[in-house]
């Protein structure tokens, strides 16, 4: 049995060395939000080469252990290296990965992960007694024409842009860094009466991490009078970039800020990437932001798993 170091060390060389694994996944990422004590990885291998890994992060409370998702983390799930098979053989190729990686989780009382939109077969978490939930996020899949994704935008969002750089005149500024960006993402939690869901140690901690590695950019709007209105964090590995944060200055939301920072990112995401993903939201107003983008629906998987037979009555009793 490979040893929980050695295991590890794998798997940071296997995030080196396979650039379809995506951001959230990666070790660095994980080590950032999880911190490097907090999270591990079920590796399969064959001929000495890996072909799946599933990343998990672990807590603990009150003797119960989770496997849950970290925040600020869209998806973990198994990556299975790509086959050339024909399909039936390729489904049993996902089946026999997948259930490998299912089988060597540690004994957990819940699991809940996202999978990634490109997974689409979850059937061998079905036949281990998992469930699973359709979420949806919000894509962009080509971005090569800047002409064709200001068409596709609705008319309501193309008038938000040249209302906030015509009649606000505003500038987008990437210069300003994480301090500026966490006032005005604090005061978009705040105006919601609610606290912010990560701490600020935790967003410079990732932000430090992505910064080291080139993979994201803060865009926040400024008036004439240095006011800022709102702000967009994006990061991004070789296969697309991801709306991860924002925020906006409660007074000043009706200058068309918002709209008009988030355009800035995708024509950014452009000149890095394949594609933008908007991380989706199952709020209805957040939802309707993100579709004016011309934006695709795109259904991913949540799957979970409770094994506790005192939380299973808890849940039933919600």
């Amino acid at each position: 049995m490979t040893s929980p170091v050695k295991n590890m060390a794998k798997y940071r060389q296997h995030c080196l060395d396979e650039p379809s694994i995506p951001i959230f996944s990666r070790d660095w990422w994980l080590d950032a939000i999880c911190g490097k004590d907090n999270w591990d990885v079920t590796l399969l291998e064959k001929d000495g080469r890996i072909i799946g890994s599933m990343p998990y992060y672990t807590k603990k409370r009150l003797g119960f252990t989770f496997l849950i998702h970290p925040p600020l983390t869209q998806t973990l799930g198994p990556w299975i290296r790509p086959s050339m098979a024909k399909y039936a053989k390729r489904l049993g190729y996902q089946k026999k990965v997948m259930g490998r990686l299912i089988e060597k989780l540690p004994r957990f009382d819940f699991f809940s992960q996202n999978c990634h939109y490109c997974n689409t077969n979850w059937l061998p978490f079905f036949w281990r007694g998992f469930e699973q939930t359709t979420r949806y996020t919000y894509l962009l899949p080509e971005l090569s024409s800047e002409e064709a994704l200001w068409r596709e935008l609705e008319e309501n969002t193309r008038r938000e842009i040249r209302k906030a750089t015509s009649r606000f005149q505003l500038k987008v500024r990437d210069d300003l860094g994480i301090d500026a960006f966490l006032k005005l993402n604090k005061m978009t939690f705040e105006r919601q009466g609610m606290a912010l869901p990560y701490t600020e140690d935790l967003i410079k901690r990732l932000d430090s991490a992505c910064s080291e590695r080139c993979c994201r950019k803060i865009w926040i709007a400024e008036d004439e009078m240095k006011h800022h209105h709102a702000c967009v964090y994006i990061v991004w590995d070789e296969n697309s970039a991801y709306y991860l944060m924002g925020g906006g200055n409660t007074e000043l939301r009706k200058s068309g800020a918002t709209s008009f920072v988030m355009w800035e990112a995708i024509k950014h995401a452009a000149t890095v990437t394949q594609k933008f993903d908007f991380e989706g939201s199952m709020l209805e107003p957040v939802e309707r932001f993100f579709r004016a983008f011309g934006a695709k629906q795109t259904p991913y998987s949540q799957i979970t798993k409770t094994n506790s037979r005192l939380l299973k009555i808890k849940k039933a009793f919600k």
